[in-house]
């Protein structure tokens, strides 16, 4: 059964950097039977300039809009979007028209009086969730508002120069001084309204895009978004205006990445509330209308409950990871170097190679011969080359006696690798290397360098963040974070019994191999996306039937094969308008009404 998926991503898939982009190929790739369009926000010039990987035949188009866009940018011209584009037969290569630039033209009295009534509204929920929490009234202004500006920017062109104006300042500043909201929100000057007015346009821009017709989101059979946020929101539209079923993956919670990241953000306090409360609210209208959520663990379940997500509609989906690469280390009987210790990873800050040096050498007082062989590169960015050279140092400091770099790494004890190199050409190798695998993080998501060297058979200390316990499952040894102290002792105990190291490796690989393969992901979507398509009625009468003119599954509603005089008039009014009609706008329901004859056909010939 054919089904068309529209693909929504954020910063990642189809470009060649971001997250999420090796899982979403793989999955593309891993269902040949469906169709793919991809609609692609991405993040930075830098990631568009990198370019694209190779995308399979079966991706009928791709169309990208860009996040990064300077303010000059956005407001020339009448504020035009720039860098949308659409690609038809992504597999193929091929280039069709551009996307229009949709900037926002000036409004009419009739439209400034609408956008002005849908802002204030937002403003107001917006405010009153920074100071005292938000309740079931707000959330109903603030979805109401959305939906409002969606809809007028539809129509009229796009938002952007209109929430750049001084009537939008004018509106977020009323709304700020309004009674019951908090002090700091109170506090706002001048200058926090312009920047919150510049970021709430950032955050808004997918409203603005020409992906709402019938060429558009509009034919897809449902839309899975990769994750919450920018991702989510053409999602939102979709349903809202078409029907579409929404599926929202995350691999980690973005409003808690939002909210983590909060303190180092340059922003001001007042800022920073409006930010939280906005993110906050979007959160929480995805959650309730995705029909289906599938964090990518336990872990981010949980923060998913507490975001405001409704239980019934979790459904936890590891990600999918290619085993075959680790095949020949994990079916081999070498069990590495027993003296020493790996640690595989990008190397920053969060990964707290401090803490791992410290331990190192307090394992090092234990066992006198043992290694440690760090894998890895820094993060991109000034910061990450100057972590890179605090580790060298402070490695340097603590070996004195010792020649510790990146030379002959049989010659340290401490070594720094990148891998692709002659000795260590892949990362199965880097793995194979020692007996034992370290992850030191204090933040983590998915641990996915764990799960690879569960893969291969390895033994692992770990400490206990984010998702780690629960891949681990008692696999491996697990310690608290910013503890060298006990990371060592684990470190010791493994080190010191070679029968218990291949037993927990062994435990590790089966474990792996149940839960964590490419294979379950894709079985897991595939029945997920059939479920979600059997509850939806068809909406495009070209594909009530296949090739060789048989009816598709699912392509006449379940309601029009049951007898009686209502069959028609019902079957109509479900596919015409669907059950929230009354509020899209005329040329949504427009749009879909060329399907009620389609639909009536099928309930007369029943």
């Amino acid at each position: 059964m054919l089904v068309r998926i529209g693909l929504l991503t954020e910063g990642g898939y189809p470009y060649a950097t971001g997250e999420s982009r090796l899982w979403c190929d793989r999955l593309v790739r891993g269902l040949p039977q469906h169709e793919f369009d991809l609609y692609a926000l991405s993040r930075s010039a830098r990631q568009e300039e990198q370019g694209w990987v190779r995308l399979p035949p079966h991706i009928g188009r791709v169309r990208t809009a860009s996040l990064w866009t300077s303010d000059d940018e956005v407001l020339r011209g009448g504020g035009a979007l720039r860098g949308g584009r659409t690609f038809r037969g992504g597999g193929r290569g091929g280039l069709s028209a551009g996307m229009r630039p949709r900037g926002g033209r000036s409004f009419g009295r009739r439209e400034r009086g609408r956008f002005t009534a849908h802002l204030t509204a937002l403003a107001t929920s917006v405010c009153a969730a920074a100071g005292s929490g938000t309740g079931d009234e707000a959330a109903t202004h603030f979805t109401e508002a959305l939906y409002g500006l969606a809809e007028l920017a539809v129509e009229h062109g796009g938002l952007p120069a209109a929430l750049r104006s001084e009537t939008t300042v004018r509106v977020l500043e009323s709304a700020c001084r309004a009674r019951g909201t908090g002090r700091t929100v109170q506090a706002a000057t001048v200058p926090d309204l312009l920047t919150f007015a510049a970021e709430l346009e950032r955050a808004l821009r997918p409203l603005s895009l020409d992906w709402y017709d019938e060429d558009g989101l509009g034919s897809a059979d449902l839309c899975h978004a990769t994750s919450g946020g920018a991702a989510a929101l053409p999602g939102l539209l979709a349903k809202r205006f078409f029907g579409v079923p929404l599926l929202v993956t995350e691999h980690g919670v973005r409003l808690r990445a939002h909210y983590l990241a909060t303190p180092d953000e340059p922003f001001t306090a007042p800022v920073r509330a409006l930010l939280a409360a906005f993110r906050g609210q979007l959160a929480a209208e995805v959650y309730r209308q995705a029909a289906v959520i599938t964090p990518g663990s336990t872990h981010v379940r949980r923060w998913q409950e507490k975001c405001g997500a409704d239980r019934a509609r979790l459904r936890t989906v590891y990600p999918g990871m290619m085993a075959d690469r680790f095949r020949g280390v994990g079916e081999s009987d070498d069990g590495g170097g027993p003296g020493t210790l790996v640690w595989v990873g990008r190397v920053e800050p969060a990964k707290d190679l401090i803490a791992l040096l410290h331990a190192f050498a307090e394992v090092r007082r234990a066992v006198p011969d043992v290694r440690l062989r760090i894998f890895g590169a820094p993060a991109q960015g000034a910061d990450g080359d100057a972590y890179l050279a605090t580790c060298r140092a402070l490695a340097a400091q603590l070996f004195p006696d010792e020649a510790t770099g990146a030379h002959t790494p049989g010659d340290n004890p401490v070594s720094f690798e990148e891998i692709g190199g002659p000795e260590i050409p892949d990362l199965a190798e880097a793995y194979a290397a020692g007996g034992v695998v370290v992850l030191s993080s204090v933040v983590e998501g998915f641990p996915v360098s764990l799960v690879e060297a569960m893969f291969c058979g390895r033994a692992t200390v770990s400490t206990d963040v984010g998702a780690v316990v629960e891949v681990i499952g008692g696999t491996g040894l697990v310690v608290p974070p910013r503890n060298p102290r006990a990371l060592a002792d684990a470190c010791v105990a493994l080190l010191r019994d070679p029968e218990r190291r291949a037993r927990l490796g062994a435990a590790a690989r089966a474990r792996a191999l149940e839960l964590f393969t490419v294979e379950q992901n894709l079985a897991a979507f595939r029945g997920i996306y059939l479920e979600l398509i059997s509850r939806s009625p068809a909406r495009r009468e070209a594909d009530a039937v296949d090739a060789d003119g048989e009816p598709r599954p699912f392509a006449t509603p379940a309601e029009a094969h049951v007898p009686g005089r209502w069959t028609a008039s019902r079957t109509s009014a479900l596919v015409t308008a669907g059950p929230d009609a009354a509020r899209r706008p005329s040329w949504a329901i427009r749009r879909t009404g060329a399907y009620a004859a389609a639909a009536g056909a099928g309930a007369g010939d029943a």
